[in-house]
């Protein structure tokens, strides 16, 4: 699990393996301790923006997603698509910006 951190917002919590998909979308490595400082924040809201709308186009009138997904460790787990994973990260991203705090995880 990894939680993500801002003076600026609540925390937002993810599994690892949902967390690093997050870091390669905004181009980091993933980690599991690390800051995307201030000067850092636009860069990584633009990737997640654009990752969040290109899921809602590829998916916008899809009815038959499916119920379950491969998860760690051999197992499912309900379907979730990326859209809904990103969106409070983006927005922990766009308070943080505007408070100009860092976002911290693996503290």
């Amino acid at each position: 699990m990894i939680i993500f951190r801002s003076d600026a917002a609540a925390d937002v919590m993810m599994f690892d393996d949902v967390a690093k998909r997050m870091m390669e979308i905004i181009g980091r490595e993933f980690s599991t301790r690390g800051i995307i400082t201030v000067e850092q924040l636009p860069e990584a809201i633009a990737k997640l923006r654009q990752a969040i709308a290109a899921d809602r186009a590829a998916h916008a009138g899809e009815y038959d997603r499916p119920e379950l997904e491969e998860a760690p460790g051999d197992s499912q787990r309900a379907y979730v698509g990326l859209a809904p994973r990103a969106v409070p990260l983006a927005e922990m991203f766009e308070y943080s910006l505007k408070a100009e705090k860092p976002v911290m995880w693996g503290v």
